[in-house]
């Protein structure tokens, strides 16, 4: 990736996380990249195709830090927790303002938008890691337990950045223990 693309890459992470897709334009992230305009247009021909890279590059972060915690952990239920723990760890961060996927689609609600595409082709793979997690946990049914585990995550970042992070953090950890739990007795109840 050239020095430019990476500087317009950050830029635009920075701001759109922070002030919102819709309300920074292309203008902000050339200023705040240090960049000429036609060297944005050279990288992302749209501001659209800058939405999707910043998805992207979210993405590729986040995805990153899921395969660490696959790769670090002795046991697929440990990696669960450590998925959570690096939840936890986001929504205690400074000027933590919500899930950039849920942010996104709620900008772009259309489902045939890129921005929309993007934001759902994250969100299946984030579910398809957590189910084949809960697969190797022995899940009979791992899909159910993974969805349930997302719907948890959207609702501790939703309310991460709307009220004192560390109860939410703590509410949501309790609640993966007690998935864990729970689905761990189904399996041997059966």
């Amino acid at each position: 990736m050239s020095e430019a693309r990476a500087r317009l890459l950050n830029a635009a992470t920075e701001l759109f996380y922070a002030e919102g897709l819709h309300a920074v334009g292309v203008d902000r992230v050339i200023a705040h990249a240090q960049v000429t305009r036609a060297t944005l247009y050279r990288h992302f021909p749209s501001k659209d195709d800058l939405l999707v890279a910043y998805l992207r590059q979210v993405d590729a972060a986040f995805r990153a830090r899921a395969d660490e915690a696959r790769a670090a952990e002795r046991s697929p239920a440990d990696a669960v927790r450590t998925v959570g723990r690096a939840i936890t760890g986001d929504i205690q961060t400074s000027g933590f303002r919500g899930c950039a996927f849920l942010n996104a689609a709620a900008e772009y609600p259309d489902p045939s938008h890129p921005v929309h595409l993007a934001v759902l082709a994250h969100r299946q793979w984030f579910l398809e890691t957590m189910t084949e997690l809960f697969s190797g946990i022995g899940k009979i049914d791992p899909e159910p337990a993974a969805r349930h585990f997302v719907m948890l995550r959207d609702g501790a970042m939703t309310a991460g950045c709307l009220a004192d992070p560390q109860p939410v953090c703590e509410t949501f950890l309790r609640g993966v223990e007690g998935l864990l739990t729970y689905r761990s007795r189904e399996r041997a109840d059966s």
